[in-house]
């Protein structure tokens, strides 16, 4: 008997779903990845596309749940450092408390 893994199919609609937000929905929500702000480099759904395409499945969606919730203590620094010149964002993390 064949065992059939849907992880590609999972990770090729995760990273297409999240392609579609960037191009789509990212560019007129008014806010920016916090995480990004701050600590420069990927943005939240850059660094998910990209454990998605470097990792397991299993091992991205807990290194995504680690960076969401790095993003949130982000956020919280950044709306508490509101006096930065270069501020331009409305500062909201990526994703709801996990």
């Amino acid at each position: 008997m064949q065992i059939i893994s849907f992880e590609p199919l999972a990770k090729t609609i995760a990273i297409e779903s999240i392609t579609a937000y960037q191009k789509y929905i990212s560019p007129s929500k008014g806010f920016c990845c916090s995480h990004r702000l701050l600590h420069g480099g990927d943005s939240c759904s850059n660094f998910v596309k990209r454990m998605l395409n470097e990792q397991n499945l299993h091992q991205a969606v807990q290194l995504s749940i680690k960076r969401f919730q790095d993003c949130a203590t982000a956020s919280k620094t950044l709306t508490s450092n509101k006096a930065r010149a270069d501020f331009r964002c409305i500062v909201i993390p990526c994703c709801l408390p996990l």
